[in-house]
């Protein structure tokens, strides 16, 4: 197995911490009471060694669990596969079309995106999963998706199993309206084990049926959005990238055509290159097979375009006139604040009077951004980022002349793009 692998090699052991965090408790605690209790109500329901459906009902579900969490672990220990630190291209004139990661010392290949979770950028980056406390990229998006895939089933399988137990252990007859449907139990009673069905245990299967049907429609819901994206050979922050890039074209009327570069035109071809028979993704997480139209920078001179365009839509300047300490529910800053706070795993920034925040986005009563830094922290590649309270900042005035420069500097810079 791929994950045991990854565990047993020495440089990797520090992985096994990623076990410790409330995403892989809650996921494998729900895995745990679903699958535990299934197995028991089995046995008392359906008597595997009596009959050849109790055994194949058995067998099944026994199936269920260790495909469920050989696909949980392989999402979580080999990862998303990384880009080395201080990658660049072959070609020296391509870095013009590449983003530059301050943190990792290098720049960004195609289709990878810097992770703050992680650390890293990631190849392929889809989204940072709190459940496997891991990104879902290149190398583990097919096991993510199997994953997404088996656990909808093997709850429903569980479910089964919990109601058919609850029936036979509590009612012998289900009344609908003026009918009355009987259910001939009489096969899966040849034999039956000395295991009681008291009270406790009608409260312990009630609630591992609610873990069940809960899991089924969540992770099926997320089973299907991901499909959705593989299909079109793309992903979750693709599908948003393609999105602004519409809606630029439109903004500012420039005729131009964005055709998405990975979309190989058939589907099969497109769940392909996630799907292997090896297990292994197609290809080695820099280069890509791209569209006839497109070339190996397509998606990346968009960012570039959209990152310009940001500098003058997004950012807004404001200054710090009330201290925070970076609490994640600051009582201190009022009701609101305190139980509005967003519901996510950004960071949360500090702030002292007197400093200046070029905020990105924000809700009624949080917002979050990027704080100016000096000269040499910029240089180090030093970057704060995160939330913080919309009460402790005040909106900035700009004069004319740093305006123009700012609209100046990101024309000049879309000129070098295109």
């Amino acid at each position: 197995m791929n994950f045991l692998t990854a565990l047993v090699t020495f440089e990797n052991l520090h992985e096994v911490r990623r076990l410790c965090h409330w995403g892989p408790v809650i996921a494998l605690t729900v895995i745990a009471v679903c699958s535990s209790m299934a197995i028991l109500d089995s046995i008392i329901w359906y008597w595997p060694l009596d009959t050849t459906g109790g055994s194949f009902n058995f067998i099944m579900l026994i199936n269920w669990s260790v495909l469920i969490l050989y696909n949980y672990f392989n999402a979580m220990f080999v990862g998303p596969g990384y880009i080395p630190l201080g990658w660049k291209p072959e070609k020296e004139q391509d870095t013009k079309y590449l983003q530059f990661c301050r943190m990792c010392q290098g720049y960004k290949a195609p289709r990878s995106h810097h992770c703050r979770k992680c650390n890293r950028c990631v190849m392929k980056m889809d989204h940072h999963c709190p459940w496997i406390n891991n990104c879902c990229g290149h190398q583990n998006h097919a096991y993510f998706t199997s994953f997404l895939l088996l656990a909808p089933l093997g709850c429903s399988h569980a479910a089964f199993i919990f109601i058919m137990t609850m029936y036979t252990q509590l009612y012998e007859r289900i009344s609908f309206g003026w009918s009355t449907v009987k259910i001939d139990m009489s096969a899966v009673r040849r034999f039956q084990p000395i295991m009681p069905f008291s009270v406790p245990a009608f409260a312990a299967t009630l609630f591992a049926l609610g873990l069940a049907l809960g899991t089924t429609i969540a992770v099926g819901m997320l089973f299907f959005i991901q499909m959705k994206v593989i299909l079109r050979n793309k992903t979750s922050i693709e599908a948003w990238i393609e999105e602004k890039a519409k809606d630029r074209i439109q903004y500012y009327q420039t005729g131009e055509e964005f055709i998405f570069p990975y979309d190989l035109g058939r589907r099969w071809e497109n769940f392909k290159q996630v799907f292997t028979w090896s297990g292994s993704p197609e290809g080695d997480g820099i280069q890509w097979p791209i569209h006839a139209k497109c070339h190996q920078h397509t998606l990346t001179i968009e960012q570039l375009k959209q990152k310009a365009d940001k500098r003058v839509r997004s950012q807004i300047q404001y200054r710090v006139v009330e201290d925070y300490n970076g609490a994640c529910c600051p009582l201190s800053k009022g009701l609101n604040t305190f139980f509005r706070t967003p519901c996510t795993e950004e960071p949360r920034i500090g702030l002292h009077k007197g400093e200046t925040i070029l905020a990105t986005r924000g809700t009624k009563w949080w917002m979050y951004g990027d704080k100016v830094l000096d000269d040499e922290q910029t240089k180090a590649g030093v970057r704060l980022r995160g939330w913080f309270p919309r009460r402790c900042v005040e909106k900035c005035h700009y004069d004319t002349a740093a305006t123009s420069a700012m609209t100046s500097e990101t024309s000049s810079e879309e000129k070098k793009v295109k």
